[in-house]
């Protein structure tokens, strides 16, 4: 089962996924990125998701893609280790900005487009 938490704050709008991101849950994922493709200041927080696979991984960087055509920003925060190799391993960290922690992808988030 997989919950998405959507926070909308003043900076930014957080996506939360919180389960794993696999073929079964990744509609609920894909819906929810749609939603707020239209905002300016995307962070999704991968820190409580502990499995992805190719499908979840799909569902990212396609809500990434949309709020890019929309003119957003998008970064992502993820403190798992096994999720922040496999983003690393896929080349996902060279088309958005993968932090530790919330904090760090929000200042990221702060300094503006990263060409």
């Amino acid at each position: 089962m997989l919950e998405i938490e959507v926070v909308a704050t003043d900076a930014y709008t957080l996506c939360r996924p919180v389960g794993e991101l696999d073929a079964y849950t990744v509609n609920d994922f894909r819906e929810a990125l749609g939603e707020v493709a239209g905002v300016t200041h995307l962070l999704i927080d991968l820190s409580n998701v502990p499995f992805m696979d190719s499908a979840g991984l799909g569902a990212l960087i396609g809500g990434i893609r949309r709020t890019r055509e929309s003119g957003g920003e998008v970064a992502v925060a993820c403190g798992r280790p096994t999720l922040t190799r496999l983003l690393h391993t896929t080349g996902f960290d060279r088309i958005v900005p993968v932090e530790e922690t919330v904090e760090k992808a929000v200042a990221v988030l702060a300094d503006g487009p990263t060409g």
